[in-house]
């Protein structure tokens, strides 16, 4: 829940920056042709089924929280300055490996 409050207060804080971030990010996704925690965004990864059972798996209750619409144009590397309990860089790396196994 801390994890979303934040994220949701960062979004309120960077809107203008996001609004770019959150344009370029399925572009940088699919230009790499890889989903990662760096370059794409949290929406992204929610409407991908398999995505979001690995970031589920590796942050429990994120993709279920009521909160998480609002954090959509982030990405989880964006996330973690305002969660760093919750999106650790071991997560974040541990997220990518299984992120790097889907088709």
């Amino acid at each position: 829940m801390r994890l979303l409050i934040l994220a949701t207060a960062a979004l309120a804080i960077a809107t203008p920056a996001l609004a770019q971030t959150a344009a370029s990010a399925p572009a940088a996704a699919a230009v790499k042709g890889k989903l990662n925690t760096a370059d794409t965004d949290l929406g992204t990864l929610l409407d991908n089924p398999a995505a979001k059972a690995i970031v589920e798996k590796h942050i429990p209750g994120m993709t279920t929280n009521d909160q998480v619409e609002m954090a959509r144009g982030m990405t989880l590397k964006a996330i973690q300055q305002y969660a760093s309990e919750e999106v650790t860089d071991a997560r974040l790396a541990a997220i990518d490996a299984d992120l790097a196994k889907l088709p």
